[in-house]
């Protein structure tokens, strides 16, 4: 997960630069050819938060927001196991939380119980993981869940 902190970090950093830019450059994920992200791609919402828009990527299964760009969004990923970082529910779907050690200003969202796995990679100084997260369940929603869940202290025996 560590590995994959630091690549998406520099991604979203890189594509940042390069804001100016009409269509955002990304690299689908492994399974981003799935019927299932598909069904993602086709109900992704037009804005994250009040400001940031949707904009073109040259990759399947993938979406931008912002300009500079400040949302990353990648359907087909590998699904999570079980881990300690936090996890919310919100509006019915389950995502794990990962801020990267090396950039204190963007965090990662994994889908969790979700198959394939959708990740978002975006920046704190502009959102909060609430945004994200809300603006983005409906479209997460057509994932079929894998049977896992998040859980607390109070779900144990």
């Amino acid at each position: 997960m560590r590995l994959l902190v630091a690549a998406t970090s520099g991604a979203l950093a890189a594509v940042s630069l390069a804001g100016c830019e009409a269509t955002v450059p990304m690299v689908p994920a492994a399974d981003a050819n799935s019927v299932e992200c598909a069904q993602v791609t086709v109900h992704l919402p037009d804005s994250i938060g009040e400001t940031e828009t949707r904009r073109e990527t040259d990759a399947q299964a993938t979406g931008a927001w912002g300009e500079p760009t400040t949302v990353l969004l990648r359907c087909g990923a590998t699904e999570p196991g079980p881990t300690d970082l936090p996890c919310y529910t919100i509006q019915g779907v389950d995502w794990i939380v990962d801020s990267p050690e090396n950039d204190p200003q963007s965090a990662i969202l994994t889908t969790y119980g979700r198959s394939p796995a959708v990740e978002v990679i975006f920046s704190t100084t502009k959102l909060t993981g609430a945004n994200v997260m809300e603006d983005l369940a409906d479209a997460v929603g057509y994932l079929p869940t894998n049977g896992r869940a998040c859980t607390s202290t109070e779900d144990l025996p």
